[in-house]
């Protein structure tokens, strides 16, 4: 009941969804420690996947097991992949029904400015040196020139191995022997190659959104803001599933939902399998809702039990550096791609501003920033 509470409520993205889990999980019910829970959250930021989605089911491991776990993940996730996939049918009913999405005029150019925030929120969270400024240029500028959903894989790796070459910069710690559990990983590659043969030999569209989703969901290193421009690049300049008013919208409503920021995927999903009526995009909705959260439960899985001792070693410290300085090109790149189409119309332009504006000197929820927009819109 409690995570329900939270998935119901929790506006905002993952700084806002830790200080919930504080107040209700900590304070209120004492299930953990806040020390616990800011070592938990510290883990699952440095893993690929939801890192609020991670957290919630990181509590569930340590509290209940597997099965808690799984069960807090649902919940947690179900009422905005319900929230998302009845919207992307709305949208795709209106455009079915020639009805106007003008309404949404100020929304896509506020989602572009929640964006370019959010990169550089995180770019400045999370580089602190020459060496990651260099890799968040060179990985921008290779995202922007070749936006192909295979350059997101080679940048990130790239990253991480190039920054873990410094790694003699960082203390050393005492370190213990390490015990590895490989029945999550195992798990993780073998659903991954399944669900690629199975997409190639059926050729079926369901499953091979599940193998796109799946697989972007063992990429993403650093948060919602990171995955949008992955699933823009893959499924609207890549695979044209899309066009850049419906992902735009679809960027703006996750500021409107509760729950994990994620739930982008969902929505994407959804319209990707619009051609085959409602049903089709529930089925859209539930596979990309699977395919973006499995991987990074996996992942808890399989590092909770030795992250304590993981974390020790210097090279993998070093690694994150380039690997959340590469994960902020791809937000920019996105960010520039998006914003390129509105530089010669005085009114997104204008809304772009304004809303970064808002976003860096007042404190408005993002949700009621949204909302507005749609609002504007209506009256306009």
């Amino acid at each position: 009941m409690d995570i329900l509470l939270l998935s119901l409520t929790a506006f905002g993205g993952p700084q806002v969804h830790l200080m919930m889990m504080i107040e209700r999980l900590v304070r209120k019910r004492r299930y953990i420690t806040e020390e616990e829970l800011l070592e938990l959250q510290a883990l699952c930021q440095v893993l690929p996947g939801p890192s609020s989605t991670q957290t919630v089911t990181a509590i569930g491991l340590k509290i209940g097991g597997q099965p808690l776990a799984y069960l807090s993940l649902i919940v947690w996730s179900l009422p905005a992949m319900i929230l998302m996939t009845t919207a992307a049918i709305g949208i795709h009913y209106l455009e079915r029904n020639s009805i106007s999405l003008g309404f949404t005029r100020f929304v896509g150019p506020m989602a572009v400015a929640f964006l370019m925030y959010g990169a550089w929120a995180i770019a400045r969270k999370v580089i602190h040196n020459a060496q990651g400024w260099s890799f968040l240029i060179i990985s921008t500028m290779l995202a922007y020139l070749y936006p192909s959903p295979y350059m997101t894989p080679v940048l990130i790796i790239s990253g991480g191995i190039a920054a873990s070459l410094n790694f003699k910069k960082h203390e050393k710690m005492e370190r213990g022997p390490i015990r590895i559990l490989w029945r999550p990983i195992i798990f993780w590659i073998s659903v991954l190659v399944a669900a690629a043969i199975i997409g190639k030999i059926t050729n079926s569209l369901p499953v091979r959104l599940f193998e796109n989703f799946y697989r972007n969901g063992s990429l993403v290193f650093g948060g919602g803001q990171v995955l949008i421009p992955i699933l823009y690049n893959e499924f609207v300049g890549f695979k044209h599933y899309l066009t850049d008013q419906e992902f735009l919208a679809g960027m703006a409503l996750t500021q409107v939902v509760p729950g994990p920021v994620f739930s982008i995927a969902t929505f994407v999903g959804s319209i990707s399998l619009q051609s085959e009526g409602i049903v089709g995009q529930i089925i859209g909705g539930f596979v990309a809702t699977a395919g973006i959260f499995l991987p990074g439960t996996f992942f808890i899985f399989f590092a909770y039990p030795f992250w304590a001792q993981l974390k020790k070693y210097r090279g993998i410290r070093a690694s994150l550096e380039g690997i959340h300085a590469a994960s902020c090109g791809l937000t920019i790149a996105a960010a520039i791609s998006l914003f390129q189409p509105m530089m010669t119309d005085w009114q997104p332009l204008l809304t772009v501003i304004t809303t970064l504006l808002v976003l860096t000197f007042a404190k408005v929820p993002s949700y009621l920033i949204i909302l507005a927009g749609l609002l504007l819109g209506l009256i306009f």
